[in-house]
């Protein structure tokens, strides 16, 4: 039996509490701190999005595509750092120093990785790393014009600044809100030189020392590598006059992102230390790659372009609505732009087609790598045709080509009736339709009453399509349309 008396007494203090909390908030309001969940750290973020965000420059040692496939010292660093938190890479390029910090602390990027000189200036607006490398800033400037007919290396020395002092006067072109700015400033300031300085947007440094060995500006200013690995591709530049002390690089973060800092930190701590982290250093600094007269066409930022077939892809790209460079990217996948290999289920060609399909397409193994391209590109209209209408967005249903591409459609049509099945959505395919086909290999999967075609080894064409689209997305960077 309940106890009235108790009852009114609970229900009047319960009042009375009520009323006081509402008289303090009325009369105190404003000493009131409410509590305000904290700021996601960014390592949580990247973990549950399952990918990593980075930014940095498009150039011949940092990050670059060269014949179909992404490369270079930042590139592989961020891979290594990605597959060790164990998640995915997405990079975006920016040039522009000052606009790429405040994309970072506007969480546009995870992290900068670039040849980020580590100043104070700089450690008010972001969080740096332990450095990665350190470098000096260098004068590059042109040799003089018959510098080969001159007898004597001396004869040379002599035309060449090697004292900053004889800049006096000078004109030197600097990339816009770039550490070279503030190096320069604290150069005239202890020296007393006046040095004309000209600050541009738009332009990578690497576009500017291109512009010196052009002879269309007199100096310019770059990092130690940076300049050391474009005097092997300009004979006609001269980087050897330094303009400060060595600094540090390294990546830099939002400031507070202590999570990520510290793993970013260890994983470096443990990485610098092995035979792979030299052998990149190396591969970029030492012995560039892609910088080799021979090797300029298929070089991102040297020819612009990724096989020797781009103009017959964004021809036939056109009739799939495709960007030609998705395209590029699905043959680079079959067959690295190899026109006459054959794999061991007996796929022939750059587009690797099985003969049963070739046949019906009017091609063999005796046809042109041209031929092949039309008929495979034939070949995947087929297969959009095929697709139902309710997968309607475009990006989703070239997922779904592609998967088709490499596991039929049939394997394609069972894994969405599987999703369908276990109230996913077969017109979605990440976290829906690619889970049941990469499973489509266990038992229970291939086994289950609604799959039609059996057994297959989904996961084979999980990856086909995750790679052609992570190597897509470097196209994109890297390969203007």
């Amino acid at each position: 039996m309940v106890n009235k008396k108790r009852l009114n007494k609970t229900t009047f203090l319960s009042f009375l509490i009520t009323f006081v909390i509402l008289f303090s908030f009325n009369n105190t309001s404003t000493d009131i701190q409410i509590p305000i969940a904290p700021e996601k750290q960014s390592l949580e973020t990247i973990l549950e999005r399952g990918k990593l965000i980075a930014v940095t420059d498009l150039n011949s040692t940092s990050y670059f595509v060269y014949r179909g496939e992404p490369r270079g010292y930042q590139f592989d660093l961020l891979h290594s750092f990605a597959e060790h938190l164990g998640v995915e890479l997405e990079i975006h390029v920016n040039s522009d120093p000052e606009e790429t910090i405040k994309e970072l602390n506007a969480g546009t990027y995870d992290l900068i990785a670039k040849r980020v000189v580590i100043t104070n200036q700089r450690r008010d607006m972001v969080a740096f790393s332990e450095p990665m490398l350190q470098t000096r800033l260098m004068l590059v400037q042109r040799k003089p014009e018959n510098w080969r007919k001159l007898r004597t290396w001396d004869e040379v020395e002599k035309k060449l600044i090697r004292n900053p002092l004889d800049l006096e006067g000078k004109t030197v072109y600097i990339q816009n809100n770039s550490a070279y700015a503030e190096r320069l400033a604290n150069l005239q300031e202890e020296t007393g030189v006046k040095i004309n300085v000209v600050s541009v947007n738009d332009l990578s440094t690497e576009d500017l020392i291109t512009m010196v060995a052009r002879n269309e500006i007199e100096f310019t200013i770059s990092d130690e590598q940076t300049a050391s690995v474009n005097a092997k591709y300009y004979n006609d530049i001269d980087t050897k006059t330094p303009l400060g002390f060595s600094q540090n690089i390294g990546w830099a973060m939002k400031r507070g992102d202590k999570d990520l800092m510290y793993a970013v930190n260890t994983w470096w701590a443990e990485f610098s230390k092995t035979s792979y982290a030299s052998l990149l250093y190396d591969r970029y600094f030492n012995n560039p790659l892609g910088l080799r007269a021979d090797q300029r066409e298929f070089h991102s930022r040297k020819g612009g372009r990724i096989s020797s077939y781009d103009e017959v892809i964004k021809k036939h790209s056109k009739s799939i609505n495709w960007d030609w460079r998705l395209l590029a990217s699905l043959i680079y996948q079959e067959s690295k732009f190899q026109h006459e290999i054959v794999s061991h289920k007996g796929a022939f060609g750059i587009m690797q087609m099985m003969p049963s399909t070739a046949e019906e397409l009017g091609i063999d193994s005796t046809s042109t790598a041209y031929e092949q391209i039309a008929a495979g590109v034939h070949y995947i209209k087929w297969l959009e045709k095929q697709m139902p209408l309710e997968i309607s967005d475009p990006a989703e249903r070239q997922k779904f080509v592609l998967a088709a591409y490499n596991a039929g459609l049939a394997h394609v049509f069972d894994a969405r009736r599987l999703a369908a099945k276990n109230n996913k959505d077969p017109n979605i395919w990440d976290g829906n339709v690619d889970f049941y086909l990469r499973n489509k290999s266990k038992p229970e999967y291939y086994r289950d009453e609604v799959v039609q075609y059996g057994y297959c080894y989904g996961e084979e064409s999980y990856r086909f399509v995750n790679d052609i689209l992570s190597r897509f997305n470097h196209y994109k960077a890297a390969i203007q349309n």
